[in-house]
């Protein structure tokens, strides 16, 4: 699918948005990952806005394409996106971490729409999208799975396990 100039320039400015709604998110909680959260912005943007077949309408079709946020302590960034898109209210931001809100600390899919599986341990989210993509090709499907992953590089949660397991396939 081609991309406009007029694409790319809308696009940031729902990019631009997200950042503004990841700070407010982490100040009103008083806590959070803002780094993480922002680092993912740009991506998630794109995905959500322009490469990913979803619709908040709908958020349990089985014919979605997935995400894994396999960095879960970055969710904040993954709730603006969410909450841009029109999966839940916007003003719903303002209750991250806080007892009883449905947006916390890690992304949790029983209680947040379109989360398409929750995380925390790093190092599991590869293996979960492997997972899902081979559900979609053995049942032909087709829907797209994407990971998020936090930066590769050699620390004890990313290169024992399940992530240097994945990667070997």
């Amino acid at each position: 699918m081609k991309i406009t100039d007029n694409d790319i320039s809308e696009l940031k400015k729902i990019a631009n948005e997200v950042r503004k709604d990841i700070i407010e998110e982490v100040y009103c909680a008083g806590c959070g990952h803002p780094g993480g959260a922002l680092s993912v912005a740009d991506i998630l943007t794109v995905l959500y806005f322009n490469e990913m077949n979803i619709n908040p309408k709908k958020p349990d079709d089985e014919n979605r394409d997935r995400l894994v946020l396999s960095k879960g302590h970055s969710c904040a960034a993954l709730y603006a996106v969410l909450a841009e898109k029109g999966y839940f209210n916007k003003e719903e931001l303002k209750n991250f971490r806080k007892m009883g809100s449905f947006l916390q600390g890690h992304p949790n899919m029983r209680k947040t729409p379109g989360i398409d599986m929750s995380s925390g341990s790093l190092g599991q989210g590869l293996s979960i999208a492997n997972g899902m993509a081979m559900a979609s090709k053995l049942d032909k499907r087709g829907y797209r799975v994407y990971c998020i992953v936090r930066r590769w590089r050699n620390t004890r949660r990313t290169n024992l396990g399940s992530c240097n397991d994945i990667i070997k396939i």
